[in-house]
């Protein structure tokens, strides 16, 4: 794997558990601004469409760099969007760096072919 591609993959890991934080945190604001007076909605609802860009973006550069399958392509973006998806795609995309890294350094050493 080379560098770029290796950065494409921890930006979007380091956005996909701060966007499921926002996302989570906008659904609690939603259900106080209904019972409550307390509305942080429309703070809440920046904070989390700036994450879901920068997700949305990272995503199509990883895409592009790591040339994923179309399954695992969608699978990240679909996680993008449901509540708790963002922790599972920051889990998966930190075993696949590390996958990654370990193959490199069994290559380098010589250990496997590639």
């Amino acid at each position: 794997m080379d560098l770029k591609t290796a950065s494409a993959l921890r930006r979007l890991r380091l956005v996909s558990a701060p966007e499921a934080i926002s996302f989570l945190l906008l659904l609690v604001c939603s259900v106080l601004k209904r019972t409550t007076d307390f509305n942080a909605v429309p703070v809440m609802g920046m904070v989390h469409g700036v994450l879901f860009i920068l997700y949305v973006i990272f995503w199509a550069d990883a895409w592009n760099r790591t040339k994923w399958p179309l399954k695992t392509g969608l699978l990240y973006f679909v996680l993008s969007v449901l509540p708790l998806g963002g922790f599972f795609a920051e889990r998966k995309l930190r075993r696949e760096a590390e996958d990654a890294v370990i193959a490199s350094r069994a290559r380098q050493e010589g250990v496997v072919s590639a």
